[in-house]
């Protein structure tokens, strides 16, 4: 594979109508596999990482960023790499000399004039950095400091305001709240495509889905339809991963050599990226 920019990848994208499949990558092990899973789907694939990931990895973005774009140089097909859910702005300040060619930058659960002013100085500086940003507006559930249901009053992604916001803070692609929530163990979730289509004729950049982990097929199918152009899949990595590794150790009790059962973890991991990828990337 060849490490390609994120701004390529969803502008290719969104000028044929489809999506990218952006995969939250924890450890090296997610890497190899995403990027095996999207080399065995012939498809184009984000690597993300997280700050929550980052936090995991004692703070230090260098190690796994470094890891996950080695990965993908190692595979065969385009991938980009992207810092993902940032709050921390000295953090995103890492991200150019860490190898990212994009960040998301979180500023979605403050009120929306403190969110206008924090993304507006994050684009500024990405911008001066080279890197894409994308931001998000509305609430998406299933994360601290959101409301506890994606369909509570006041929680969807407004068209005229969404238009508004990225006018005035100047982000390349913004994550909008439509009925997904994240870290969703069942993919139930019911998505308002009409609101996607609404705000794809109002937003001039990309639009993001965020908690796509709980969203089905055909509802992924529609909401790429309708407007989306990058897709953010996290927690159905973790549940593939998780329960293969499981299977592995209830087969074997004894089992000592963590590289039979991670190798195991890694081969869900890269079918469901095979999977998920081809239905986003049609």
């Amino acid at each position: 594979m060849s490490l390609v920019s994120t701004r390529e990848l969803v502008a290719a994208a969104a000028a044929e109508r489809r999506a990218v499949a952006a995969f939250n990558v924890i450890t090296l092990e997610y890497a190899e596999a995403v990027t095996a899973g999207a080399a065995a789907a012939g498809i184009p694939v984000i690597l993300q990482i997280s700050e929550n990931a980052v936090r995991f990895h004692g703070g230090q973005v260098a190690p796994i960023a470094r890891a996950a774009a080695e990965a993908a140089r190692a595979g065969g097909g385009d991938v980009a790499l992207h810092l993902d859910h940032v709050t921390d702005i000295e953090l995103l300040h890492k991200a150019a000399d860490a190898g990212f060619s994009s960040a998301m930058f979180d500023a979605g659960a403050q009120p929306y004039a403190e969110n206008l002013a924090a993304t507006s100085a994050a684009a500024r500086w990405a911008h001066g950095a080279g890197l894409w940003l994308e931001a998000e507006l509305g609430y998406v559930g299933g994360k601290p400091g959101a409301p506890a249901s994606a369909h509570a009053a006041g929680v969807r992604t407004d068209p005229e305001e969404a238009a508004r916001y990225v006018a005035d803070t100047g982000v390349d692609a913004l994550a909008v709240a439509v009925g997904s929530s994240h870290a969703m163990t069942e993919r139930s979730a019911t998505l308002d495509h009409a609101l996607i289509g609404r705000l794809r004729e109002a937003v001039p950049v990309p639009l993001v889905l965020h908690g796509s982990s709980g969203v089905a097929d055909d509802e992924l199918r529609r909401a790429v339809a309708a407007g989306i152009a990058k897709v953010n899949i996290g927690t159905a990595l973790g549940i593939a991963f998780t329960r293969a590794v499981r299977d592995a150790l209830a087969a074997d009790p004894a089992a000592s050599d963590p590289r039979r059962y991670l190798s195991r973890g890694g081969e869900a991991i890269a079918e469901t990226v095979r999977q998920l990828g081809a239905v986003v990337s049609g």
